[in-house]
């Protein structure tokens, strides 16, 4: 089956290895933010609405556990745009239950709808949440995330904090640099304040590792990295490397579907896809390579590690 709202599993650092479910179907979002690996965000707006149905996400999530693969260790809501817009999210976190009890749920957010208390209760219905919070500095705020008319940065601090109260599970912060843009000490001394306040269950300093929306948003040193990390009691989760002996029975078509679907969502390299999607290097390379010849992907050289993405993923120069 060709799946629309379905895609990986993704490996994750954080959650291992991520099943994706795309609340929205398409790039919207209540923020454009310059680093997005997915593309410049088509409708920005904060108007919640069914944009994809629960009926219709739920049955291909248990048409994707009629095929045999194997349990992810994350049910991940996330895909094209900000979950929290769907404002059928509660219903897909207790489809999601139904069809894997043994497997937690996890929502991705950048956070711009925790003001809503319609949001906070939907969002606490899952295991863990990964809030962003990028910058508390106003203006590097707007320049990196480039949220709706009316977002600010202390709106959205104020609605994490107001979650933090009521949710049981865990949350897992993250924050995003770009050099030039919110790696100043003005940022790091106020998000430091912050994380004190909501004392979230772990910290997650990233920078650029994929393609952003805009070519010239670019990662920060790895000192500044460092320093960051150290002075937020960040750090890396190890990633897993496993493979699942199952993927040498796909067909090539299946591969390339789920590659497909997946590089739509997250640009990835060959090793990553393999370890995400259970299949070997090689099949994976095919797939990719089949892809690229059909100008479905295409791929980007980042520090000697081809990325690839769909060709659908625009980059502002």
């Amino acid at each position: 089956m060709k799946f629309n709202y379905v895609f990986g599993p993704v490996m994750s650092g954080r959650l291992g290895r991520s099943l994706g479910l795309d609340l929205l179907g398409d790039r919207i979002c209540s923020m454009d933010c310059v680093y997005c690996e997915v593309g410049a965000t088509r409708e920005l707006t904060l108007e919640r609405r069914p944009y994809v149905p629960a009926e219709d996400i739920l049955h291909e999530l248990e048409e994707w556990k009629k095929e045999g693969h194997a349990p992810p260790d994350m049910i991940t809501l996330g895909g094209l745009g900000e979950p929290c817009l769907n404002t059928e999210m509660e219903y897909v976190i207790s489809g999601c239950r139904d069809l894997f009890p043994d497997v937690p749920v996890a929502v991705l957010t950048n956070s711009t709808l925790m003001l809503d208390p319609e949001v906070r209760r939907e969002l606490a219905l899952a295991d863990i949440v990964l809030p962003s919070l990028d910058s508390l500095v106003p203006e590097e705020f707007h320049a990196l995330n480039r949220p709706c008319p009316g977002v600010g940065p202390e709106e959205v601090a104020q609605g994490l904090l107001e979650f933090k109260k009521m949710f049981d599970g865990r949350i897992f912060l993250e924050i995003l640099l770009a050099e030039g843009v919110n790696d100043s000490d003005a940022n790091l001394g106020r998000l430091e304040a912050f994380c004190k306040r909501l004392q979230p269950d772990r910290v997650d300093v990233v920078t650029l590792s994929r393609p952003g929306t805009v070519k010239k948003a670019k990662a920060v040193d790895k000192e500044t990295l460092e320093r960051w990390r150290k002075a937020l009691h960040a750090g890396d989760a190890p990633v897993q490397e496993r493979q699942l002996a199952r993927g040498a029975t796909l067909s090539e078509a299946h591969v390339e579907d789920m590659i497909r679907a997946s590089l739509a969502r997250r640009p990835q390299t060959v090793k990553q896809l393999g370890q995400a999607l259970g299949i070997s290097e090689e099949q994976a390379e095919k797939a990719v390579t089949r892809l690229v010849q059909n100008d479905e992907a295409v791929s980007r050289d980042e520090s000697g590690t081809p990325f690839y993405h769909s060709c659908r993923h625009e980059i502002e120069e």
